[in-house]
């Protein structure tokens, strides 16, 4: 499957050329400075923390590879970090592996109750630390795989709409903080049953691959476009106002129709457009503007389709363009 979402910047979703980090959790220094020396040698960094609280403020704002965290602390002990750990969305499939300088059979249950990937008694042995840090962060990377994939959308290899209901709510919210510009554009592929009908379903899947190529070469690393279901795209687009959206959804609309087919050379596939933007917070909530770009997409295809409808919930502009 080709995942063509432009960039993992435009997603949120962390990049792969950086160096794994490990945080560690631990109240000796010279813990901290034997791994630190040891796994950087392993190509891994190590973010150091030496109480509970330090650790979690880390974990959440900074979200590592992989935590080291040492059970025996004074104040909050790994156990209750751990825990809490496990409790944050943020955290939750971050593998953890105990540090211990008891041999307790019940330390070792509890910490794979509360979801530790591995627990290593002190004093321990670096190579088989290393080792078993670099197993962690294999299971680290599985699971950010797998989530990533739980946002992609198999046909399109855009996101998908559970990766759409999550980016478009927490954009929302961050335009009415910080006062700035955002612009939601829904495409719909205009008669695309047409299409399936006449000329079969991998004509229908090519043109939905189309349109998804051309969202990903037309918007900037920062817009965000999703699959929102079947021949319906979504397009979000921060720090931008409608009229510079509008602009940007009618070049992707005449190149699209500008495309040659090869299972029908004839026919051209056009796209209608309706778009929803403001220049600051306008304290709407995210299904509204779901709506009212839906109702522009709506008055596009009742003027004739392969047009692009465009309005300002704070300004009340519209516009309309068209082949």
């Amino acid at each position: 499957m080709e995942i063509l979402t432009p960039s993992p910047t435009a997603g949120g979703e962390p990049t792969e050329d950086r160096r794994p980090v490990a945080l560690l959790i631990d109240d000796s220094p010279d813990v901290h400075r034997l791994l630190a020396m040891r796994l950087r040698s392993e190509g891994i960094d190590v973010v150091s923390a030496t109480s509970g609280e330090q650790g979690l403020g880390i974990a959440t704002t900074s979200i590592p590879a992989v935590v080291l965290l040492d059970i025996d602390m004074p104040g909050m002990d790994g156990f209750e970090v751990l825990r809490r750990l496990k409790e944050t969305d943020a955290t939750l499939n971050v593998p953890v592996i105990m540090l211990s300088g008891l041999h307790s059979p019940q330390d070792k249950v509890t910490a794979f109750d509360l979801g530790a990937v591995d627990f290593i008694s002190k004093p321990f042995d670096v190579t088989e630390l290393r080792v078993r840090v670099r197993s962690a962060l294999r299971v680290s990377q599985l699971l950010r795989m797998l989530s990533q994939l739980a946002h992609i959308d198999g046909l399109s290899g855009l996101y998908n709409r559970l990766h759409f209901d999550r980016r478009w709510t927490e954009e929302v919210a961050s335009t009415a903080r910080h006062h700035r510009p955002l612009s939601l554009a829904i495409f719909d592929l205009d008669h695309f049953k047409s299409v399936n009908d006449t000329y079969g379903h991998p004509a229908g899947d090519a043109a939905i691959q189309g349109l998804a190529k051309l969202l990903c070469k037309e918007c900037r690393q920062s817009d965000v476009p999703c699959r929102f279901g079947g021949e319906e795209f979504a397009l979000i687009m921060p720090e931008t106002s409608p009229a510079d959206a509008g602009a940007v959804c009618d070049r992707i609309r005449s190149a699209l129709a500008e495309l040659a087919w090869p299972r029908h050379p004839e026919r051209a596939i056009t796209c209608s457009v309706g778009v929803v933007g403001s220049t600051g917070a306008v304290g709407v909530p995210p299904e509204r503007w779901i709506e009212l770009a839906d109702s522009n997409l709506y008055r596009a295809k009742k003027e004739g389709r392969n047009r692009v409808v465009t309005s300002a919930i704070d300004g009340g502009i519209s516009l309309a363009r068209a082949s």
